[in-house]
């Protein structure tokens, strides 16, 4: 493992590490709860621009792309400049960008303006999770990260509710001003408890290295958008692809043997748990996608559910998921992380295996019973695969590694969506396609129309928001667009259920019980609090 440079010092970061919990997860849940509470204000923005499809989908390719390229550099700056400074620059950043946003008079400047806010989100989750780990002792890892994850695993079920619900009362740019005072008090607490830790001596900077960080990831992730609205093989796919693969050929060159002081330390995947508890989050990453994704666009595209109706419904996920995530961070420090997956994973399977059944009349509570179960496998495996990663760097070192752990999750999930749209996608018909696209059209220009899967005569408190728009078709056209729709969702989960079958067998292979789990037992900071 490369050495940090001369000079550069962890010091306590505070004698209260609860604050720093406190910090570290008010960051990670805005930002998160931000990026959900979007994808549901989408036809709102159509309408309020006079936007294609293409082009508000921007909204949210431009902050992934932002996040995705701004992660990596995170570690690299926070030794250079200090963790406090650095900390403090991303919540900044991401306040003035969400003001900005809702301040936006035009689809332009609001989509430059997401570009700001997804580079204070890109500073503000890797480094909080760096924090976090510095001010904890090394046995309380596991524990930390588990209340740490409540905000992974809760802000993608409040995101909806609280985004239809403010959508509903036409006051879409409150989403944005709700940022401010959260970045606000996290960053007056940030002044009055984190101690500025020393930073490393200046040395040459990584220009190189940040370059090809850039054309590399943002390539990918640029890509990756192109992919899941044009295809895969489209040429402008192709090229970001081609691009963006020599991009980070010639990033991993550079930081390998050129840089003195390398934006991100590469030769951490050396390091056999590293590798594979890595390995197990990317394959994860496209397994637990499965109800985050796709559920909601089976109950509101098929269903004809309200997004304030389908965040109702995922919440058992979210309530289940939390609490099993802090159990299972204290059963990590005890006993390894082995266990956790085995457990987790197999449920999962089992989990997804069942949506893969999913018709168009399964009943909404075993949906809810469904939801549920699946919070269990996410609260045992997601933030366990984190812990795990991390637990073998060293400890001035963490900032270096939890950003490219969260640079590297941000490009597979990213691919992972793309993937699963491309497949639920690969089924319809050209007939069905265009349906899709009128819909759509309808839906930007403030119409609303019945889900697709749902006959004219159907009634109940969830569809009277829905006019029935799509009765003048023809039923038999009706009935084939939703038989596509399903049968396109059956080979999307069967590609998670495939994917969850490999995070089983790779996190089996994880130190932990009934084995001496020996991960914490090489960091460099002591013994004392290795147990």
């Amino acid at each position: 493992m490369r050495a940090s440079p001369a000079g550069d010092i962890t010091p306590h970061i505070t004698s209260n590490k609860w604050v720093v919990l406190l910090i570290a997860t008010l960051g990670f849940f805005m930002v998160l709860l931000d990026t959900t509470v979007i994808n549901v204000a989408l036809p709102t923005f159509r309408q309020e621009f006079n936007s294609s499809l293409d082009e508000t989908q921007w909204i949210i390719s431009v902050y992934v792309l932002a996040m995705g390229i701004t992660m990596p550099a995170t570690g690299y700056l926070s030794q250079r400049f200090g963790s406090k400074r650095v900390f403090i620059l991303g919540l900044a950043t991401f306040a003035f960008g969400s003001m900005l946003c809702g301040l936006s008079p035009n689809l332009e400047l609001f989509i430059l303006f997401r570009i700001i806010q997804g580079a204070g989100g890109g500073i503000t989750s890797p480094l909080g999770m760096a924090l976090l780990l510095q001010a904890f002792p090394v046995k309380e890892h596991g524990t930390a990260l588990g209340y740490h994850g409540i905000a992974a695993l809760v802000a993608p079920a409040l995101g909806p509710i609280l985004g239809g619900w403010l959508v509903s009362l036409e006051l879409w740019r409150v989403i944005f001003f709700l940022n401010i005072p959260i970045a606000l008090v996290n960053i007056l607490l940030c002044l009055r408890y984190l101690k500025q830790a020393s930073t490393g001596k200046s040395g040459q900077f990584d220009l190189a290295g940040i370059l090809t960080e850039i054309i590399g990831f943002g390539s990918i992730l640029l890509g990756t958008t192109l992919a899941a609205s044009r295809g895969w093989l489209a040429i402008e796919t192709l090229i970001c692809f081609a691009i963006g693969l020599a991009g980070l050929a010639a990033f991993t060159i550079i930081e390998l043997r050129y840089a003195r002081q390398p934006i991100l330390d590469l030769r951490l995947f050396g390091n056999r748990i590293f590798l594979n508890a890595s390995l197990v989050g990317y394959v994860s990453v496209l397994a637990l996608f499965g109800a985050q994704f796709l559920m909601p666009s089976y109950l509101q595209s098929l269903r004809g559910l309200t997004p304030l109706d389908t965040g109702m419904i995922l919440l058992p996920m979210a309530v289940t998921s939390g609490i099993l995530v802090i159990l299972s961070g204290r059963i990590y420090d005890r006993i390894g992380p082995r266990m956790l997956m085995i457990i987790g994973f197999s449920i999962l399977v089992i989990n997804t295996w069942q949506f893969s059944l999913l018709q168009a009349d399964t009943p909404i509570p075993k949906i809810l019973g469904l939801l549920a179960i699946r919070g269990m496998a996410l609260g045992l495996t997601v933030q366990t695969t984190i812990a795990t990663a991390v637990s073998v760097i060293q400890h001035r070192d963490l900032p270096r590694g939890t950003s490219l752990s969260n640079a590297t999750r941000q490009v597979v999930q990213s691919i992972s969506v793309a993937v699963l749209s491309t497949v639920l996608v690969s089924t319809l018909s050209p007939q069905v396609k265009a349906l899709e696209a009128g819909l759509n059209t309808q839906v930007s220009r403030g119409g609303t129309v019945q889900g697709l899967c749902v006959t004219p005569d159907e009634t109940g408190s969830n569809h009277e928001a829905y006019a029935p728009a799509t009765t003048g078709m023809d039923m038999a056209f009706m009935e084939q667009a939703c038989s596509e729709y399903i049968d396109g969702f059956d080979r999307a989960y069967k590609l998670t259920f495939y994917a969850s079958i490999m995070a089983l067998v790779l996190g089996a292979l994880l130190p932990g019980w009934p084995f001496k789990w020996a991960g914490r037992q090489v960091m460099g900071d002591g013994s004392a609090n290795n147990s």
